[in-house]
């Protein structure tokens, strides 16, 4: 055993504890340093699991305790109420501007036509939101789903997306994203189910909202 490996015997748990915390604590110090850009951000919160509005809604939160001015789309869910449309709602005015432009799901509507109009007035909406540099925070609920169904263009979102202010950051939510999308996105999350409540029967009840 060499004196280096005798020194590391004799250290306490918790020295070893400090060793460990210091040498992440410059990992990090290195990547905030590298971290020089400036300017709003593209997030994608896609795949099958659950979540994926939460995490748009809790960034929307977050984006209305700092004091910015804030856009909510929502593409599909229209047909009755949901717990953050009720919170959200609270402060709409100055502070936020909130639109529920969906029939409900497509299953429910079972009316093409009516989907495909309502998904284009809604993205009439978000694309004015886009050019619009009052808007900081940019929440655009389901967009996805209109995407793959094809009820919006992928070239024209994309265009919307690329041309907005600078400093505006957005939030698109939905299942399946579309590869151009992902694409352009500073960040992407793809949520997986591992189980769900409602494959065993519970019904989807106020507050988690299944």
């Amino acid at each position: 055993m060499n004196e280096h490996e005798t020194s590391r015997e004799a250290m306490t748990a918790e020295e070893r504890h400090r060793e460990r915390m210091q040498r992440k604590k410059e990992l990090v110090d290195r990547k905030i340093a590298r971290a020089t850009i400036d300017r709003g951000v593209l997030v994608v919160n896609t795949g099958n699991g659950k979540g994926k509005s939460s995490s748009g809604f809790g960034m929307l939160a977050r984006s209305l305790g700092h004091g910015f001015h804030c856009g909510v789309v929502q593409f599909i869910k229209g047909t009755f109420s949901t717990g953050e449309e009720a919170f959200f709602r609270r402060f709409a005015g100055d502070q936020l501007d909130y639109h529920v432009m969906g029939e409900g799901f497509t299953w429910e509507t079972q009316d093409k036509a009516r989907d495909i109009a309502a998904a284009q007035a809604a993205w009439t909406v978000a694309a004015n939101m886009l050019a619009d540099p009052a808007y900081d925070f940019v929440l655009l609920d389901e967009l996805n789903i209109a995407l793959v169904k094809q009820y919006i263009q992928l070239d024209q979102v994309l265009a919307a997306l690329a041309a907005r202010p600078p400093r505006q950051h957005v939030v698109i939510t939905g299942r399946g994203a579309p590869d151009g999308l992902v694409a352009v996105a500073d960040t992407v999350t793809e949520m997986r189910v591992v189980k769900h409540a409602f494959d065993a029967g519970i019904k989807a009840q106020k507050g988690v909202e299944l």
